[in-house]
């Protein structure tokens, strides 16, 4: 990466020898592996397998009616991601553009939530394979000692993955996304197919309140409430998160000015039918089915009792591939982040943490770290009898929180960006824009309910945490030892494939960082 002159001075990866080539990130992923990233981390069957129960005790049957609307606020989000990847093609999305574009200061702050969400959606997808899936899947009861000895051991196998092989992580992530593609098709077509031939399909229930009052149903609350219809967002908020996903891997992407706002997008339209179509026919399956409002996993409970013990649990079995792919997806990103940011001496540890392990490529340091992170937040959680809406909830409002500062900054900025690469709004930024701004101020608004307050001391004692270390990083430096690359040389920098490469770039401007990928 480019270094500005008055920062400290890089020592690249590890220790290479005088003369010798640092280790690099490889271009090595097309549309598809990028659209599979994308894909992978939002997961509709992660999602809804871990959100459903919540929004049918607190809205019921009637709130997957907030999915349409949900999607289209993720989708002009990720209208404006793309925008900004086009522009900035770059390891670390958020971090990276907020720090060029507003100041390394407020790139810190949006780097540093973004590595907490990370850290925290990782563990609610992974618990949701051990809290909701499996006890349906092999009918044992399911406590949360099992679920956090299950889920800390798919942690520490997602970790081992990404730091063995970039290749060898999207290979695995590209099969997981075909078999969701699949088995979320298969699924939702059996549903429908074998609901309406065993007369198991009640559409009316689409439109049910369940246990939910409908007076007031559709009002806004108060002061600490959230009406029970504003409740139901949080199905599609918590769902669609992690599109941006494949900006993080921006440096290893052949082309990715074009490719990853075309996957970003693409991703969010294909996940946002399908998982309607999916909610729908669960839903309209759930009216004929008994027990469903008190089971502990409800779609799998709809699932099972429709299509059958052999059928449903083959199928259950494609849904725990696809949240493994989310995990492994996250995973992936959270360690990029992490050695984004350690690569510009911004981060804890940051002298082991950017290092690239020579034989594989790949920041084997950042990997164990965030592994290591994820177990902490696992271990806090998992004491709680509702550890998963309070994971859920987090894993919601800190994304919220990043996409809102992100479309903020770009609003502001957009007249002195750096020109696009291969993507524009053109004549619809603003609208895009305008939808974007109103969709994630009502998404905040929700998180004043008195039933967030879990999430809201995650997230302050983790700003608590990263607002004393950047205090020191500021004293020990001053601002001026944080400044970041000239956004003209990030191309050069990225382009730097060879020592001699980056030796040449230094002589014209900021020195870079040996074009480490």
């Amino acid at each position: 990466m480019a270094q500005a002159e008055s920062g400290p001075q890089r020592s690249g990866t590890g220790a290479p020898g005088k003369g010798e080539p640092k280790p690099q990130m490889a271009r090595e992923l097309g549309w598809y592996a990028s659209f599979a990233v994308a894909f992978g981390f939002v997961s509709i069957a992660t999602g809804i397998f871990t959100t459903y129960g919540s929004v049918l005790a607190t809205s019921g049957p009637r709130g997957i009616w907030a999915w349409p609307i949900s999607v289209i606020g993720q989708l002009s989000i990720a209208l404006v991601f793309g925008a900004l990847a086009a522009r900035i093609p770059i390891s670390g999305y958020s971090y990276q553009w907020v720090s060029r574009i507003v100041g390394p200061v407020w790139g810190w702050i949006m780097g540093w939530i973004s590595f907490a969400f990370l850290g925290v959606v990782l563990v609610a997808v992974d618990y949701t394979i051990a809290s909701t899936i499996l006890p349906e899947l092999f009918r044992y009861v399911g406590t949360t000692q099992n679920a956090w000895v299950i889920t800390a051991g798919v942690v520490l196998l997602q970790a081992i993955l990404v730091a063995a092989s970039t290749r060898t992580t999207h290979r695995v992530n590209s099969v997981a996304v075909t078999v969701q593609l699949v088995g979320m098709i298969a699924l939702t077509v059996l549903l429908f197919a074998v609901g309406a031939f065993t007369g198991k399909l009640d559409f009316g229930h689409l439109f049910d309140t369940g246990t939910v009052p409908q007076s007031g149903y559709y009002g806004l609350g108060g002061g600490t409430t959230a009406g029970p219809f504003a409740l139901a967002f949080l199905l599609g908020a918590f769902t669609i998160v992690g599109f941006e996903s494949a900006a993080n891997l921006a440096e290893e992407t052949k082309n990715p000015a074009r490719v990853i706002p075309k996957a970003m997008v693409q991703a969010v339209l294909s996940l946002g039918v399908l998982g309607f179509l999916f909610l729908v026919a669960v839903t309209a399956a759930a009216g004929r089915v008994d027990g469903v409002g008190a089971s502990a996993t409800p779609v799998a409970t709809v699932i099972t009792a429709v299509l059958g013990s052999v059928v449903g649990k083959i199928l259950l079995v494609l849904v725990v591939v696809s949240i493994f792919s989310c995990g492994l997806v996250i995973t992936l990103s959270g360690t990029r982040l992490v050695y984004a940011m350690s690569r510009d001496e911004r981060f804890p540890g940051w002298r082991l943490l950017k290092r690239l392990d020579r034989r594989t490529a790949t920041p084997v340091n950042a990997s164990v770290f965030m592994m290591l992170i994820a177990q902490i937040i696992l271990a806090v959680f998992s004491r709680s009898t509702d550890a998963l809406f309070q994971l859920f909830s987090a894993g919601t409002l800190l994304p919220a929180l990043i996409y809102a500062g992100t479309v903020a900054m770009y609003a502001i900025k957009r007249r002195s960006l750096p020109p696009s690469q291969g993507f524009s709004l053109g004549r619809w930024e603003v609208p895009v824009l305008v939808v974007a701004g109103v969709w994630l101020v009502y998404e905040l608004l929700i998180f004043r309910d008195a039933s967030f307050r879990a999430p809201w001391t995650y997230v302050l004692v983790l700003f608590a945490i990263g607002a004393a270390y950047f205090a020191g990083l500021l004293f020990r430096r001053g601002r001026d030892g944080l400044t970041m690359p000239d956004m003209a040389d990030v191309d050069r920098a990225l382009d730097a494939v060879d020592p001699t490469a980056a030796t040449a770039a230094t002589s014209t401007g900021p020195a870079a960082e040996g074009g480490a990928r």
